[in-house]
Formats: structure tokens, sequence, C-alpha cells
């Protein structure tokens, strides 16, 4: 996607056209590969009705708009106690089809089928009653696992909910809501943080299973940078996208662009880099999408983040001084590119234009360590999962990379193993406090990011567990938003993501790999989604 976040809003859905709207917006964005937030601010301002009785049939168009409008008319029976409409399916292509557009392979109808039952299984219990935090999140959620169903499409969600809301803080707690960890996972969930709350019971939540993380909209409205006076320009801002790197209306959506100061020998080269990834991402926002309410805002806004990663070997490889030179003077480059190219596009300047994302992939194909994180070690293997039908398995293992049946679905999916050595200097999380992760955060959100610093602090839960209250006191006027993930010890679970080894052992599995070429493949499948223990790094993209 061009775009490749969005926030949606559910405050106003007693408002509009169709309460079903906030929901319908992130299936349809989340089918184009766009991750989405959401909030919850809409449980209790609609009641659920039973419906009226089965009297159409609606046969469901083979398309994406086809899938959206099968939802809204479910969600509308309920909401707004029209016809409950006799679904068929029978245009659905079959699972495996071949998709030429997008890409990929269909799906086929199952998942559609099991996405309208979980629906109606949620709203039936509610029927009589206001709609609930959890039934905006549950749904929301259900519609996440029908959107990577098919293993083709790449989107993710966090919810946004109320800090006093016991009840949504439990959700990801799956011992109390165990029927959740079937597809909870799907979101990252945060809480709307305020200024001089007390962090104390939240805080037990996160030791425990790394969640909520934390957002703190005021902080989001009133300032750009945080080294800059406040400026109230983002005074409608509502939340974010799902990795919490962009402030973000309801409605909005954003282009993302990443650079890498640690590739780049010197900062006039840096800046020049700077210019294109800045083009690029203003390039976007001239154009338009489907979504009247998202082109009345990104029209207004021409809100972009341009982003950095390697900084961790950044820092290693100058020094902070350095990196707060480059950010300062890259930032400045970047207002002086909008004023220039903006007045030529006889468009508004970009209400915000920096961010720092977490990265994934992207920063593994430059080499660089993603966004602000450090790496777990210097030697390290990293696994990834594909389909057992991806045509690169044949090369990889012809290449001397270990392949091996996954341990959650050893039928359909396999786990190939790259050795990997990030270089010397570069300091690993175990050398790094949690004190040290969130000042580098609230370092890069001073200096660098006008929108928001996307970061997950590691911390060890027996050991700097009871500092968590303290430590979020004091950088609460520092950040916009945070997440925290208790540390696990390597081997906690079978096939982890990344795995610690010596260099012994990095040299060795090295030796048995020989050069290819993946020139001649189509590719027709993707990596493979896992739940939340499954994780493959800090960022929140489901698969």
């Amino acid at each position: 996607a061009l775009n490749n976040c969005a926030f949606v809003s559910t405050q106003d859905m007693n408002q509009g056209d169709s309460p079903a709207e906030p929901f319908c917006f992130l299936m349809d964005a989340a089918m184009l590969g766009v991750g989405v937030g959401f909030d919850t601010k809409g449980a209790g301002k609609i009641m659920v009705h039973l419906p009226g009785p089965n009297s159409t049939s609606y046969s469901i168009p083979d398309s994406r708009e086809g899938w959206v409008h099968s939802v809204r008319l479910l969600l509308e029976a309920y909401f707004l106690q029209r016809e409950l409409p006799d679904f068929d399916y029978s245009l659905i292509r079959p699972a495996g089809a071949l998709i030429k557009g997008f890409g990929g392979v269909s799906s086929g109808s199952e998942a559609l089928k099991i996405l309208h039952d979980n629906i109606q299984a949620t709203l039936k219990n509610l029927v009589g009653s206001p709609l609930t935090t959890r039934g905006i999140v549950d749904l929301m959620n259900y519609i996440g696992v029908c959107v990577v169903s098919g293993n083709i499409r790449r989107t993710a969600e966090i919810a946004f909910g109320d800090a006093n809301d016991l009840d949504y803080i439990a959700l990801k707690n799956y011992q109390v809501n165990p029927e959740r960890a079937a597809f909870g996972w799907t979101s990252n969930n945060s809480v709307f943080a305020n200024i001089g709350m007390d962090y104390s019971s939240i805080c037990h939540h996160i030791i425990q299973n790394g969640e909520p993380g934390f957002a703190w909209l005021d902080n989001m409205r009133k300032y750009g940078r945080l080294v800059d006076p406040p400026n109230y320009k983002d005074n409608r801002a509502a939340g974010g996208n799902p990795c919490l790197e962009q402030t973000l209306e309801s409605y909005e959506m954003c282009c993302l662009v990443e650079t890498f100061p640690t590739k780049h020998s010197t900062l006039e080269d840096y800046k020049e880099t700077l210019k294109y990834a800045y083009l690029y991402a203003k390039t976007v926002t001239l154009g338009q999408t489907h979504w009247p309410n998202t082109n009345k805002v990104m029209l207004r806004n021409r809100r972009i983040g341009c982003s950095m990663s390697g900084i961790a070997q950044f820092i290693a490889n100058h020094d902070i001084n350095t990196l707060k030179d480059w950010c300062n003077d890259g930032y400045a480059a970047i207002q002086e590119y909008d004023n220039l190219y903006s007045e030529t596009f006889a468009i508004p300047r970009s209400i915000k234009t920096t961010s720092i994302k977490p990265s994934g992939t992207v920063s593994l194909l430059a080499g660089v360590t993603p966004g602000i994180h450090y790496p777990e070690s210097r030697f390290y293997i990293r696994r990834v999962r594909l389909n057992t039908s991806s045509p690169l398995l044949n090369i990889l293992k012809n290449a001397g990379y270990e392949i091996k049946p996954a341990v959650e679905s050893p039928d359909n999916t396999v786990v190939v193993s790259f050795p990997i050595d990030i270089g010397e200097n570069i300091r690993t999380l175990d050398q790094i406090s949690m004190w040290e992760q969130m000042s580098l955060a609230s370092f890069m959100q001073k200096y660098w990011a006008d929108n928001q610093v996307s970061c997950t602090v590691t911390f060890d839960p027996k050991t700097e567990g009871n500092q968590l209250p303290h430590a979020l006191n004091y950088f609460q006027y520092e950040l916009k938003g945070i997440s925290l993930l208790p540390k696990f010890p390597l081997g906690a679970y079978a096939q982890m993501p990344y795995e610690e080894i010596t260099e012994e052992q990095y040299k060795y599995l090295l030796s048995n790999i020989k050069t290819t070429s993946f020139k001649q493949i189509e590719n027709t499948s993707g990596v493979v989604s896992v739940p939340d223990s499954f994780c493959d790094s800090s960022s929140c993209e489901l698969k």
C-alpha cells in the first residue's frame, strides 16, 4: 500500500450514516495492506438489536468490495435492526486459485463464512444491550483474522482503550479470557494514558504479558518534536497507527518511508537521501483514496513519516552528539524541502513529517538494526516461516539453509534459519537497561520525530519490573507512546524467531551456504502468520 497506516475512531459511530462504518473502513483498508488503529470510544453509544427475518439473499461478489459490503449488511442488521440477509458464497473463487491482480492465492470463502459466524455470535450475545468495549475489539479482531487468511495480505491492528477500563486491560489476559487467544493476537492493545496517572496497576499486567502499551494523546496533540515549543497543530488527533509512530485523526492515512543514516558517510549525503524520501512521501499525498472522509483529512494535513533505522549502529560508529546534530540538521532540511515543494505543488505544508518506525523486513534488507531497537546479540539465527508451497524453498534448500517443519503447523509451514552477524562494536539488549532504552526513545522524540517514536522497551521482569511505574512517571512528559515487553529466556519455546549463537556456530552455518539466485521466482505466497508468542520482530505487522 502507498499509504502504510491509518486510524479510525468509533466515538461518533452513532452520528454518521451507518454505525458499521468504522468496522468497514478497517476491513477495507486492511485488505489493501494498510495497518489500522481503532479506539473503543463508541462503547455504550449504540444498541444491539435483534435483526429482521432472512427475506433477502445476497450473492457476495468475489472482490474486496463484495466482502466488505457483506460485513456492512450483517452489522447493520444488528445495529439498525434491518433484515439479516441470506449470504450466497458461490461467486467466491475456491481456495488456492490464483489472484491475478493483487497477487497470491485465494483463501476461498471459508474465512468469510467464519467471520460472518463470529460477528453473529458476538452480537447475538449483546442483543438488547449497548455495544460494549469488548464487543468493539472482538469485532475488529475477527475482521483482522479474516483479512490475513490465505496468507496473501499483510496488515496490523492496534486498539486504544480507557486506562481505567479493567475489562479492556484484561483482554489480552488469556487466563481470564482464554477464548480470545484464537483471535486476540490480531491487535496490539494500548491505553490512552493521562499525565500524572497511577501506572502501577497496569504495569502488573505488562509484567505478565507485555500489554497494554501507552499513548499520551495530550502530548500527541500538543507537540511536534518535544525540543520545540507546543504548537497544537494536531489538536484534532484521535489516535495512531498500529506501531504508534504516527499521530492520526480519525479516517486519516499516512505514507511512511525509511532511511538509514548509518549507511551514509556524511551529513550532506544523508540530507540528499532525505530529500528523495520526502519527495516520495509527499508525492503519495497528491493521490486520492476511495474514502471521502479520508480524502478530506489527508488533503488538509498532508502528513508523512520520514523514518530512521540503524540508530544503534549509528551510535556505535559515531556518538550520541553526532546523532543529535544529524537529527536536528536533517529535520531542518525536511522542513526546507516541505516549504519549497509545497509551494511548487500549490498544496498545504505537511502537518508533521518525521517518525521512527519499528521496521522489520526493510531493515533486514538494508543490513541495519530496526528503528531505535538494539539487537539480541551480535551473532544470531533469524528464523522465517514460509508456506510449504513457496517457490523459495527449493532454492533455499539447495543453497544450504536449514529448513524444518514448523512446530505449530508442520503440515503446511516450514521454518528457514538464516545466520546473521550484526557487526562489531554494537551493544546488545543484555547490555542495555530499560531506562536507557526509554531515554533513547525520548531523545529521538525530542530531536527527530514530530510525529512519534515507535519503541518496544525490553525489560527484565525480575530486576526491572518493579521500576516500570517509576520510569513511566519520569518519561510521561517526554514521550507520545511506548510499549514494554518482558524479556523471556532464549529457548522459552521452540523455533524462536531470534536465537543467539556463538561466532563459531555462525561461521560453521555460513560455510554450508552457497551463492544462489532468485531471478526466476514469481512470488505467490508470503510469510506465514503466527500468534503472539511467535512475533518475529519489534514490528507489529501481521502477515
